[in-house]
């Protein structure tokens, strides 16, 4: 599947959300949800990896991509937002697929929204070991400005001087280059100074969304979805390790598919938490064959 996207808007409940659909409208669907910082058309290679006839439905969540940067930047509100597109789209029996926040967001679409989904694929999901929500992980600052990743460079000339920047940094090193630079050419914006391009999801946004995070429920939801989920997991942390800025290695509980009722666990050692970048081939293969093997 080449041909490129149509973008819509929509309305979720006054924050304008932009989405994005490949595809014939009569044909399966797959929702695909992408992870923090990134945008929709981050899932460019894997849809181009995808043999067969979808429709493919990517939105870019609130602050990321062409969606409106509005608060709150919780998770629940990133949730709620695809309940309304989804519902808009009046999606059944979809495969929802979500890469670190996207898997924990269609993983509560799929407890709030029993019937949209006929399975999940979720690509290293950022749902912790619940034992991690008992530590104050982010304690020591007093707001999102204090995170390190609110220290991001943010303006670039073009999204060739990024792509330039990146593609020699781990862990960008590690993605195929044609998704590096999806993720550079659609993850600016003109600069609202009016020099240049700014990150579509401003670093202080983007540290907003890590510290949003430090309560979940999708623990007490899991035991009621009862659809087929694979959960891929990659290379995990060390235990003994507390870098908050270790983004290549694997935030996902590793008992995750067990609380599942039809769970599937894959580890992938040899792949970093970008996946999707690193192998789309091996990601889209997992969307369209169920019982797929690493």
């Amino acid at each position: 599947m080449k041909a490129d996207p149509t973008q819509h808007q929509f309305d979720a409940g006054g924050v304008e959300l932009a989405y994005f659909e490949w595809g014939n409208p009569g044909s399966p669907v797959i929702l695909l949800v992408h992870a923090t910082g990134f945008h929709a058309r981050c899932w460019d290679r894997t849809i181009a990896s995808l043999a067969g006839d979808y429709r493919i439905i990517a939105p870019d969540l609130r602050g990321h991509g062409r969606s409106a940067r509005q608060e709150p930047y919780v998770w629940s509100s990133f949730t709620r937002d695809l309940e309304l597109l989804v519902d808009a789209l009046q999606i059944r029996d979809a495969i929802g697929v979500g890469h670190s926040l996207g898997g924990h967001c269609v993983s509560q679409l799929a407890a709030n929204r029993p019937g949209i989904f006929k399975r999940l694929v979720l690509v290293d999901p950022v749902i912790l070991d619940p034992q991690a929500y008992s530590r104050e992980r982010y304690a020591s600052f007093g707001g999102p400005e204090d995170h390190p990743v609110a220290r991001r460079r943010n303006h670039w000339s073009s999204w060739q001087e990024m792509f330039e920047k990146f593609r020699d940094r781990h862990p960008f090193s590690l993605w195929q280059p044609e998704a590096l630079q999806d993720y550079c050419r659609f993850g600016l914006r003109p600069s609202t100074d009016g020099e240049g391009f700014e990150l579509a999801c401003p670093p202080v946004v983007e540290a907003s969304i890590y510290l949003g995070n430090t309560r979940s429920d999708i623990y007490e939801r899991l035991g009621g979805i009862v659809i087929p989920v694979v959960v891929l997991r990659a290379k995990a942390r060390d235990a003994e390790a507390h870098d908050i800025m270790d983004f290549a290695s694997s935030p996902t509980w590793e008992s995750l598919a067990e609380a599942f009722p039809n769970g599937r666990d894959v580890y992938l050692p040899e792949l970093s938490h970008f996946m999707p970048m690193q192998d789309p081939q091996l990601t889209a293969r997992f969307i369209a064959e169920e019982h797929a093997l690493p």
